[in-house]
């Protein structure tokens, strides 16, 4: 690797471990910081991923401003840190990232589902065609995957090479810049979710490892891949805020699948890639592997990617304990049935089993637009 590819990879690496918050965040008793109309400020985290494409879209399609809430929306953000430091109220965030900073004292509980699962990708060097090649190659998997992936753990264990990330060069690097490290030669290989794993295909530097993408439990039943999790001191002093943060997080999936162009463009805006790109991967969440994003809570999702997690040794026994699950305030919030909302408003106008090309048409078509040829 040339000096420039050392240093644009010590950039992204220092930028990507660094908090992104502004200047003057309170601490723990973060209570009074107001904005232009006197309301309380929500600070609300996502990272760049796909599976959280609720955040952006909230924003930018007014559903924060239709509810009245004052949302700083803070993109690729620290979350579990965060809400440790008393900065952030609420935030998109992996399952097991959510249990883990609960089980460290951290006041988080899972307020909200987001996603149950898909779109998790390995994503390689068009080069590396054979998993053994990975053992010794610069690799963003994240500090020591074999405790904090059970995705790794299970792809590892499939094609049989070493989880300990011991055996290979690794980072802990935001999804965004593990594909622009890759572009430019500075790193091998990443796990992902989408639009990072398509981006790479699309602009034809890397390539998806099929026998990696994750999207069931390996029981074959639907998990939880990402919450909304909430600070339960922001919680217990703003119980309305709490369940009207969670109503708006409803509205945006419901705005996600009714309409996905605007949806899209929403998301290429936010993520910086191409509409095309955005598109193909609303098209995954909302029909390809199924009506994946959602607001309820299930206890057997729950379950499913803790028995995982335990089975992968990626959590401790004591992730059993269910008192990170807390369903007062979605219950508060007045979301609605989500397997009515699909059966009534989604069905009709896109069914499961739907082609891309058919479902961009219709999607165009909902919006009064026409797809021209070639889109």
């Amino acid at each position: 690797m040339n000096r420039l590819s050392r240093v644009l990879l010590l950039v992204m690496v220092f930028y990507s471990s660094s908090w992104i918050f502004p200047a003057g965040a309170r601490g723990t008793e973060r209570t009074s910081e107001a904005g232009p109309a006197g309301a309380y400020v929500i600070k609300m985290g996502y990272y760049n991923c796909d599976h959280m494409t609720a955040a952006p879209v909230a924003k930018d399609a007014g559903i924060f401003d239709e509810l009245g809430l004052n949302v700083e929306v803070i993109g690729n953000a620290k979350v579990p840190e965060a809400m440790a430091a008393g900065r952030m109220d609420v935030g998109y965030i992996g399952f097991e990232r959510t249990v883990r900073a609960y089980l460290k004292g951290c006041p988080i509980f899972i307020s909200a589902m987001n996603h149950l699962g898909g779109s998790y990708y390995l994503v390689v060097r068009n080069d590396i065609t054979d998993p053994r090649q990975l053992i010794g190659k610069k690799l963003a998997l994240g500090t020591d995957p074999e405790k904090n992936s059970p995705e790794w753990v299970t792809f590892s264990e499939k094609v049989g090479i070493p989880a300990e990330g011991k055996y290979y060069e690794t980072f802990n690097m935001a999804d965004k810049d593990e594909f622009f490290a890759l572009k430019i030669g500075s790193l091998d290989g990443y796990m992902t979710c989408d639009p990072w794993a398509s981006m790479a295909e699309y602009e034809k530097c890397g390539r998806i490892v099929p026998e990696f993408t994750i999207t069931k439990m390996p029981s074959g039943k639907w998990g939880t891949c990402c919450v909304l999790s909430m600070n339960s001191n922001f919680a217990q002093a703003h119980p309305d805020l709490a369940a009207k943060i969670i109503l708006a997080h409803s509205k945006a999936i419901r705005f996600i699948y009714t309409h996905p162009l605007k949806s899209a463009e929403i998301f290429s805006k936010n993520y910086s890639v191409p509409l095309e790109v955005a598109l193909m991967t609303i098209f995954k969440k909302t029909v390809e592997e199924d009506r994946t994003m959602r607001w309820d809570i299930h206890d057997e999702n729950i379950q499913e990617a803790v028995n995982w997690n335990l089975n992968m040794k990626t959590l401790d026994g004591a992730a059993e304990s269910r008192t990170y699950v807390r369903t007062e305030y979605l219950e508060k919030a007045g979301t609605g049935d989500f397997d009515t909302f699909i059966k009534e408003k989604v069905d009709p106008v896109f069914p499961l089993g739907m082609s891309y090309e058919d479902w961009k048409k219709k999607a165009y078509e909902i919006e009064g637009r026409t797809l021209q040829a070639g889109l």
